[in-house]
């Protein structure tokens, strides 16, 4: 960040913690018009940030979250006490969102973004068929499963991580390609693809085994194909607090047990 003191706007979540913290910050630092400001400090848990996140992106406003709400795994502490200095020495990471398009049933295309994960969910009883095809060609013919989904760095350690998929890096030019138990075949666990790579999800039997696909909290139902992509033009940058930074949670949370 600059060393000129940034303009804040300040934006929180419904629950009663945030918007109390949101009226102290206000009147502590000033409440600048989203317009005008530098940086949007957002008040909640990881929910609200990724819609602080989607509502942002593309702004030219960084985004520095303080923990007022049940997750926080994006989130810096919350304090009161200098907040300038916190976000002018805050080390920032440039995220990408992914773009999903996805053919429904009745043959309509419909697309999503998403900030952690695209998920492809079985709709029945069923388990779901899925044919996966990387940059064109097909990787593998018929994976039975309950779901499978294409997660980014900053959604690693969310739906992909209790789905027993890989931490990511913030910076590593990576997505995880993890399934939802897997059935057949029994032992493939996923992969790790370059940022760059085009995944189409191909659903076989649709008829008789239906899914859903969802980019974050978009939902579509009843999909025949999907695919994912990283965006090459949208970014939003975080900040995190140098004594709690990103990498510094990645080993933290891979050392838990």
């Amino acid at each position: 960040m600059t060393t000129e003191r940034p303009a804040l706007t300040f934006i929180c979540a419904e629950n009663r913690d945030a918007r109390e913290a949101a009226a102290r910050l206000a009147t502590l630092y000033g409440q600048t018009p989203l317009d005008q400001a530098d940086v949007v400090v957002a008040l909640g848990g990881d929910g609200f940030m990724l819609q602080a996140i989607q509502e942002n992106m593309d702004s030219g406003r960084s985004i520095y979250g303080m923990n007022r709400g049940t997750i926080g795994f994006l989130m810096n502490e919350y304090r009161e006490e200098d907040l300038h200095e916190r976000i002018i020495a805050a080390e920032s990471e440039t995220i990408r969102p992914l773009v999903m398009t996805a053919e429904t049933a009745e043959g309509n295309l419909l697309t999503g973004r998403a900030i952690n994960e695209v998920s492809l969910f079985r709709q029945s009883a069923q388990a779901a068929k899925v044919r996966i095809t990387i940059d064109g060609k097909v990787r593998l013919d018929e994976l039975i499963c309950d779901g499978i989904m294409v997660a980014t760095p900053a959604g690693s350690t969310a739906y992909n991580l209790s789905a027993h998929g890989p931490i990511l890096p913030l910076d590593a030019p990576l997505l995880a390609l993890t399934p939802v138990s897997p059935f057949r075949p029994r032992r493939w666990r996923g992969a790790l693809l370059p940022n760059r790579s085009v995944v189409r999800f191909d659903i076989l039997e649709a008829d008789k085994r239906p899914v859903n696909a969802v980019a974050d909290h978009s939902e579509v139902r009843s999909v025949t194909s999907v695919t994912v992509r990283e965006s090459r033009r949208s970014t939003v940058t975080l900040l995190f607090d140098q004594s709690h930074s990103w990498d510094e949670r990645i080993l933290a949370e891979q050392f838990r047990y």
